[in-house]
């Protein structure tokens, strides 16, 4: 089992504090999970250089054998495109963008995927989750479809094993209205649970599943009133209760966290630390690391070393 030393989040950065480069993948550090400092003199250590020339939306995953690491992204930059949001999900690109690494600091070079469907008008916040009953990676991301006419998201899956070739895209969740920004953890009581944005109400809902594939049964939370969040992320604390954060969009605050000690009751409080980082961090991914890797980071990249 994996020794939590600390917790790596890589993520892109608030338009304010620059203007292209601001979608591009930034990597932050934590030795308790709610102080973050921006690593690389606050650069960003990834740019992608092809496609829509820009990543939003990165998640990190460490492979099952523990010998590689993944980023995934949204293939978008926002700064660049003269039609803004809403063409970018009518017209956006269908390919994600894909990392991979030994040792977090050595990284291939950024290869582009094409992933949603035919008639999907983007791909959106890319995520990933080790299948433990069929062995493979299960990828997952928001796509409009011309079967609408493009009018709401859904959330399609792809499986891989390799990060290069990808199963084709099959529908994975649909509901009466937009959905985003999924994330899935496995807890230790079996099940999966999915956390996922709810785009008319701009809440974050929670389900619970024992297959990843299938039935998922929502859970009343005490976080699902919680209005204008989005880009969840569901990660385990050292002392074991889990830590959800979400972004403040709505009004630019930024992320906020909250800890819970079992999933299944839906019982989250907010946490009594506040999340602070020195940037305006966004939607992103989050990995426990051990002592090792962070000094890796922080020697290679700048910052406190302890």
């Amino acid at each position: 089992m994996l020794n939590t030393d600390a917790y790596l989040f890589v993520h892109f950065i608030d338009k304010k504090h620059n203007t292209p480069m601001s979608e591009q993948i930034y990597f932050s550090v934590s030795k308790d999970g709610y102080n973050w400092e921006t690593l690389n003199d606050k650069s960003p250590i990834l740019v992608s250089n092809i496609g829509e020339k820009g990543v939003r939306d990165p998640f990190i995953i460490r492979s099952r054998e523990n010998d590689k690491f993944y980023i995934v992204g949204t293939d978008l930059n926002v700064h660049l495109r003269p039609d803004g949001w809403k063409m970018a999900t009518i017209n956006g690109s269908r390919n994600i963008l894909v990392w991979e690494s030994t040792d977090l600091v050595n990284w291939t070079d950024v290869r582009m995927c094409t992933i949603a469907p035919e008639d999907a008008g983007c791909a959106w916040a890319p995520e990933v989750i080790y299948d433990e009953e069929n062995g493979d990676y299960m990828v997952f991301w928001a796509s409009r479809s011309l079967k609408d006419g493009r009018r709401k998201c859904r959330m399609y899956y792809s499986k891989t094993k390799d990060f290069r070739t990808f199963t084709p895209a099959e529908l994975y969740i649909e509901r009466p209205s937009d959905v985003i920004d999924t994330t899935i953890v496995r807890s230790d009581d079996g099940f999966y649970y999915r956390f996922s944005k709810d785009e008319t109400f701009k809440v974050i809902t929670v389900e619970k599943g024992k297959r990843l594939l299938g039935e998922f049964q929502r859970i009343e939370t005490t976080i699902d009133k919680t209005r204008g969040v989005e880009g969840p992320e569901c990660f385990r604390l050292k002392n074991g209760k889990w830590c959800l954060i979400v972004d403040r969009y709505a009004k630019n605050l930024g992320y906020c966290a909250y800890t819970c000690s079992d999933l299944a009751s839906g019982s989250f409080s907010r946490m009594r630390h506040e999340f602070n980082s020195d940037l305006k961090l966004r939607h992103g991914g989050v990995i426990p690391i051990t002592a090792e890797e962070y000094d890796r980071l922080v020697s290679t990249y700048g910052g406190r070393s302890e």
